[in-house]
């Protein structure tokens, strides 16, 4: 009787916990009612002993999620939560902007949202990101390489809790410095599939928007977009080329006065635009996050104000005491870029066969469509589909152009540095084109 009425008294607590190791989420502050879909939070373990606890969302998709792909999302920075992609670019919930008195915040269901097609894993990586934290403060410092062993291994951790997704066509996704690291994961993975005795991912390729890709060309070309844009004169784009060369940044020769000059002369003319949205106001007054507000700066506000209420954090399940003040992008993050160029791991890709989608939005200067279209050419494969604009209810919505490595650029027409600007047009386009249809 005694053992019986101990199981009886333990019960309880036994399901309580294995309720909680599922971090199913039915409600959350904000929302009103019961969630339209289904929303689990958690952490991994990665690395050595598992000292690394990485934070996910994962919403299952809304049409077939036994089919369906599964994607994995990761915000860029690096330090910017994937909370960013779910709640302002292509998750199911965003902030009801329009209604914020400075108090209560609202969310409210898209229609844009990628789970529509797709079962996404919103991963706040590396460690220091969003909700993701270290049990070991002296641990090394993240870097590009590390960050894709960690996500490989959480991918295949992940899976392994559920295993019902591994024959679901899986692709790794994500926007800005993310361009550096997904190459690196996927052929991580890849390589992954090729050893002895481990389950296949059932890997079909990635998506990138406005990928930062080179570091060492990135920032050059720049110069030539504000041209293109006539944000400046013909002259002095002509005198800048003869003078720098080609070489306005990062292999500038410190002793060329001239090309030094006509640069600063440049800065000059674009220092009042945001370098991510050119058709937007730059952001100036920090103490007035409504006056002239750039997209970037409310989503943080918004974003920051949500995450850091403790009843937030309860619904979703994070860690008491694992973190501080919660970020949307923590800017000064210890990090290692041990990749200064993701070139190579897409050229390796392209060869292993993967589909890719990469995009950009027309009006983002801070990694302009230039430099994306000139490392596309440099790996060298044949035009299958050429050049043509896509359309959405018989309106150009941007242009797009196929190649023989099954990669698709396309550009979105008004866009800026992410979907934030654009969600719609970025979700009738994915939504093509993981489906094999054309954009």
């Amino acid at each position: 009787m005694g053992f019986k009425l101990l199981l009886l008294l333990l019960l309880p607590l036994v399901l309580i916990q294995y309720v909680n190791s599922k971090s199913t989420i039915r409600y959350l502050p904000g929302f009103q009612g019961p969630l339209p879909f289904k929303l689990e939070t958690g952490y991994i373990g990665v690395g050595e002993a598992e000292e690394e606890q990485l934070f996910y969302y994962f919403i299952k998709s809304e049409s077939n999620p036994e089919e369906d792909p599964l994607l994995i999302w990761l915000s860029g920075g690096p330090g910017c939560s994937s909370l960013s992609g779910l709640l302002f670019e292509n998750g199911p919930l965003a902030f009801k902007v329009e209604s914020y008195d400075g108090d209560t915040l609202s969310l409210v269901s898209t229609t844009y949202s990628w789970t529509k097609v797709a079962s996404i894993i919103y991963l706040d990586q590396p460690v220091g990101t969003g909700f993701s934290y270290s049990r070991n403060p002296l641990a090394d410092k993240p870097s590009d390489t590390r960050a894709a062993k960690r996500v490989h291994e959480f991918l295949r951790k992940w899976l392994a809790k559920h295993p019902e997704f591994f024959s679901n066509p899986f692709y790794v996704a994500g926007n800005s410095y993310s361009g550096i690291v997904i190459p690196a994961i996927v052929q991580e993975i890849s390589n992954g599939n090729g050893l002895c005795c481990k389950p296949q991912i059932n890997l079909q390729g990635y998506v990138l928007g406005n990928p930062l890709t080179n570091f060492d060309n990135n920032d050059n070309s720049r110069i030539p977009f504000a041209h293109g844009m006539a944000l400046i004169p013909d002259e002095l784009f002509e005198s800048l080329r003869r003078s720098c060369r080609g070489n306005y940044y990062v292999k500038m020769d410190p002793l060329n006065t001239g090309c030094l000059k006509l640069v600063q002369e440049f800065e000059k003319c674009v220092s009042g635009l945001d370098l991510t949205y050119i058709l937007g106001p730059k952001y100036v007054n920090a103490s007035d996050p409504y006056v002239s507000n750039p997209s970037e700066h409310r989503m943080s506000v918004l974003s920051n104000r949500w995450a850091n209420e403790e009843r937030v954090r309860r619904a979703l399940g994070v860690e008491k005491g694992s973190i501080g003040e919660w970020l949307r992008c923590y800017r000064e993050i210890p990090y290692n870029i041990d990749i200064r160029s993701s070139v190579p791991y897409h050229k390796n890709n392209s060869i292993q066969g993967y589909r890719s989608l990469i995009f950009s939005g027309d009006h983002d200067m801070f990694v302009p469509f230039l430099e994306t279209q000139d490392w596309i050419r440099s790996l060298n494969y044949s035009i299958i589909d050429d050049w043509r604009p896509w359309m959405i209810h018989n309106q150009v919505a941007g242009y797009t152009r196929t190649y023989a490595n099954k990669m698709t650029f396309a550009t979105v027409k008004g866009g800026g540095h992410t979907m934030v600007y654009k969600p719609e047009e970025c979700s009738v386009m994915f939504k093509r084109w993981i489906s094999d249809q054309p954009l």
